[in-house]
């Protein structure tokens, strides 16, 4: 019988199991979680022949390396970097055939952040309510692959794409993030929320799965202490008391006591994965044009 699964050989900064999450438990106290870039997830499971909620493993700037114990087909995709097969260069962005007992090494970003490998069959961890996903918050799913973890597979179920690669969108240079001001907006003087639309951000190196942090301008108050807790949503910019806006990602707290001043639309939220710290950040509010 053949054995089905993927060996870790160098498990990199940060590797995830990562699918389309687990929506629908937020009154649980359950994140969403899943793929940060889900269109690059969607993108290299559809060039491997995977449906579209296959796991696939998230990366963080370094990359990892596997090693499959039956011939399988791979891709990879988000943030661009050198992929090889036993030491030969193979492309980014399309599908690649890995025999059983090659080295699939899947080399640093060169931009960007996250990168997504999709491997025929997925990975078939065990799912926790509904979802494969690792979630860094709850601690859900599976454990951050570790050197020496095996990860099995399931069956393949459709032929590779048959493309020479496929065109991804670049890591963003500045990320404009449409917001729909609210819930707690009115808890901020009218200048800061004129601050938040009209003023340039940075991607903070504390950003995580959890959210993204920003260096800037602190958004002054109008109204003193907090909130008591109350429901959070991915996308929400919730301000902390040093005043410096936080988006939420798909690891999210469900409840919190900060305001949150506005809300990203859920399209604009991808490119939040492939943001390096630095990059620049404008809010723009939703139906205005940005600058």
């Amino acid at each position: 019988m053949t054995d089905r699964a993927l060996a870790v050989v160098r498990a990199g900064a940060l590797t995830t199991v990562q699918d389309l999450g687990r929506p629908g438990h937020a009154h649980l106290g359950v994140p969403h979680s899943g793929a940060l870039d889900a269109p690059a997830a969607a993108l290299v499971n559809r060039l491997v022949g995977n449906p579209v909620d296959a796991a696939v493993l998230e990366t963080t700037l370094t990359g990892c390396a596997l090693r499959p114990r039956s011939p399988l087909v791979a891709a990879v995709g988000g943030a661009p970097g050198p992929v090889t097969v036993d030491g030969r260069p193979v492309p980014w962005g399309a599908p690649v055939r890995v025999p059983a007992g090659a080295l699939l090494d899947v080399g640093p970003a060169v931009a960007g952040v996250r990168g997504y490998v999709a491997v025929s069959g997925g990975i078939a961890v065990e799912p926790v309510l509904g979802s494969r996903s690792t979630d860094l918050l709850s601690g859900l799913g599976p454990p951050p692959l570790t050197d020496g973890t095996v990860l099995p597979l399931g069956p393949v179920t459709g032929p590779p794409a048959r493309v020479d690669t496929a065109p991804q969108p670049g890591p963003p240079a500045e990320l404009i993030l449409r917001v729909a001001l609210g819930p707690r907006d009115d808890w901020f003087t009218r200048h800061a929320v004129r601050t938040l639309t009209t003023r340039a951000y940075r991607v903070a190196a504390a950003s995580n799965r959890i959210g993204l942090r920003t260096e800037g301008p602190a958004l002054e108050r109008a109204v003193p202490g907090e909130l008591p807790s109350e429901g959070l949503v991915l996308g929400a910019v919730q301000v902390p008391p040093d005043g410096r806006p936080v988006v939420f990602l798909a690891d999210h707290p469900t409840t919190g006591g900060y305001p949150v001043i506005a809300v990203v639309t859920v399209a604009d939220l991808p490119a939040t994965a492939q943001a390096r710290p630095g990059t620049p950040v404008r809010f723009v509010r939703a139906g205005h044009k940005s600058r």
